[in-house]
């Protein structure tokens, strides 16, 4: 059942409500997971996807802040959601699909400014984050799993546009990078992105406070999809959707897609 997936921080699935069905409309892919939709479950309008044949939908929410869903045009079965560092937070949502794939959708705190705990509560919360997520994958190692999101750290030297000057930015510290590998590696995923497009500069994320973000390109690659190693090898294709920044009204992230011939 090969399918085309998407992930997305969508800022606000009402607010880009119309966002969202432009790129169903014009990408239409199979499984679209969107992050930070800023809305209750019940208030993601879902009928308007429903209309463009995704009426299948797993979801976690809360008003005005974080928020996980998966829309879907395939069947789903809510697979749980994890609530690490016991935030409170909508932050993780996971769904199965009928041939027993599990998509875990993440949005990893973004952790505010100062890149240190001491004098940053959200930092600290962040890189706790990352240890209850490697802690999780640790405890039973995930099989037959595909894992997207935005985790709000861009890893390499090329997944920033400057990396010397990135090197004590949130996003890009040695410490959330070495968070990050060791949950990447207690799960043993490949990055199937990068497994894609393995050479050169690649992102997702344009800056609001750039004042022509396409000629700075000052961007950062802080979405991704990984995949178990048993089906990592069916992944292909993979891009990044770079024009939707330049949509009307949009979000400071573009999709990233992956297609799974599995």
């Amino acid at each position: 059942m090969p399918f085309t997936l998407a992930t997305w921080n969508i800022n606000s699935v009402r607010l880009r409500e119309t966002l969202v069905h432009k790129l169903l409309t014009e990408e239409a892919p199979d499984i679209l997971c969107l992050q930070e939709c800023k809305s209750p479950v019940e208030k993601i309008p879902l009928e308007g996807f429903a209309a463009l044949g995704y009426p299948h939908m797993i979801a976690r929410g809360q008003k005005g802040y974080n928020g996980v869903a998966i829309l879907s045009k395939l069947p789903l079965e809510d697979a749980g959601g994890l609530d690490h560092v016991e935030l409170g937070h909508a932050r993780h949502v996971a769904a199965r699909l009928e041939n027993g794939v599990v998509i875990h959708n993440y949005y990893v705190p973004a952790g505010g400014d100062e890149p240190d705990r001491e004098k940053n509560v959200k930092f600290g919360q962040k890189l706790d984050y990352l240890t209850q997520m490697r802690d999780a994958f640790r405890a039973e190692r995930p099989e037959k799993a595909i894992l997207v999101g935005d985790l709000n750290i861009a890893p390499r030297e090329d997944d920033v546009w400057d990396h010397k000057k990135m090197l004590k930015i949130v996003s890009h510290t040695p410490t959330e990078v070495e968070h990050l590998t060791a949950a990447q590696e207690a799960g043993a995923w490949v990055d199937v992105t990068r497994k894609d497009i393995p050479e050169g500069p690649l992102y997702s994320w344009w800056s609001y406070r750039a004042k022509d973000w396409e000629a700075a390109d000052r961007g950062r690659r802080l979405d991704h999809v990984w995949a178990t190693p048993d089906i990592a090898g069916a992944a292909h294709s993979s891009r990044v959707l770079k024009a939707a920044r330049g949509w009307e009204k949009p979000s400071d992230h573009v999709p990233v897609f992956a297609t799974f011939d599995l």
